[in-house]
């Protein structure tokens, strides 16, 4: 874990859009989530050290219908991948409040990636 990382990082393992609202635009793909942050992968770099509305978009299943999480974030860093097709983006959450802080929760449960055997 990085050791300015205040929370461990969860993966999320699922197909999951996040856009920025103020210009209603497709960011790219959520890849990790925290109550404090989330970790973007796109194809085009996300300009650093800017606040952003980000629209968080998770799927239906069969037990919840489609669920958009609205929240204000800074873009703390923008990085290409190794292998230079994709950006990593990371976000710090700026008010997290009560219904994102729950939104955050049941996503973590549902979609988190598991390293535990399932038997």
């Amino acid at each position: 874990m990085n050791k300015q990382r205040k929370e461990e990082r969860k993966k999320v393992m699922t197909f999951t859009p996040v856009y920025d609202l103020q210009k209603n635009i497709l960011l790219g793909y959520l890849s990790d989530l925290t109550l404090l942050g989330a970790l973007l992968v796109s194809e085009k770099p996300v300009e650093t050290n800017r606040n952003i509305i980000l629209g968080i978009e998770f799927r239906e299943s069969s037990e919840t219908p489609v669920t958009r999480m609205v929240i204000p974030a800074r873009v703390a860093w923008c990085k290409q991948e190794e292998h230079l097709t994709y950006y990593d983006t990371g976000f710090e959450f700026q008010e997290i409040g009560a219904e994102n802080k729950n939104i955050i929760e049941a996503a973590l449960e549902k979609y988190q990636f598991s390293r535990k055997m399932p038997f």
